[in-house]
């Protein structure tokens, strides 16, 4: 039996644990995902049961993705978004709507994005984020990404909602601190939630919780469909 399941992944938990959940429930030990989501996040993950669906899985990473998004203007974190060490920028005063209306075009289209620190990449045989968490920073050469969409949702001061589509690659916390640092007051990303992967919406994902031993098998996409 190989196939896609799409699921609806929490917070609190990684990509690479819902693997190992979906291996438990189904037996099978072939079994990856396309594209990680970071633990705070949520929303879809498609993953991979047995050999002939893992197979295409890096065809189903290359997918551009889309996310909602909340940041918090006038604070920075060491990680871009609230897991790490958030520090308020003084001084910091808090745009207006018109005025991050304005500065969303400028990450419109093909632009150079530099990766994170606290990112899996790796420079020199090592993942940044080892560097990072032994107070290393090292030099990143940006890399080219492309945003289609880039839409306001809701704006509460401080707090910014926004969802975009972009290109797979693309660091959404990033996109939130250098839209804080171009507005001039710094800005994390509080939350994300991934709402599609190509052409899959998270609307036809199944929350991991409502998985079973029983029905798991149902709610399996079969390979080329």
């Amino acid at each position: 039996m190989s196939g896609f399941l799409y699921i609806d992944k929490p917070a609190g938990i990684t990509s690479h644990d819902v693997v190992d959940h979906v291996r438990r429930l189904s037996g099978e030990r072939t079994v990856g995902h396309a594209g990680t989501l970071d633990p705070f996040a949520t929303g879809l993950l498609i993953v991979g049961v047995g050999r002939s669906a893992t197979k295409q899985l890096s065809s189903l990473m290359g997918s551009d993705k889309a996310y909602l998004g909340t940041l918090v203007f006038g604070a920075t974190s060491d990680t871009q978004d609230g897991t790490g060490r958030v520090e308020p920028v003084s001084g910091a005063v808090i745009p207006t709507e018109e005025q991050v209306r304005a500065a969303l075009p400028r990450f419109m289209g093909t632009i150079k994005q530099v990766p994170p620190m606290y990112s899996a990449k790796k420079i020199a045989g090592k993942k940044l984020y080892e560097l990072a968490r032994a107070g290393q920073t090292v030099k990143r050469q940006p890399v080219e990404i492309t945003i289609t969409h880039f839409d306001p949702v809701a704006f509460e001061p401080p707090r910014f909602t926004f969802a975009v589509r972009c290109s797979s690659g693309t660091y959404i916390r990033t996109l939130a601190h250098d839209l804080g640092q171009t507005l001039g007051c710094g800005a994390y990303l509080e939350s994300l939630r991934r709402t599609a992967i190509g052409a899959v919406s998270v609307h036809e994902a199944t929350k991991l919780e409502d998985l079973t031993k029983e029905n798991w098998s149902g709610r399996l996409i079969a390979v080329g469909r």
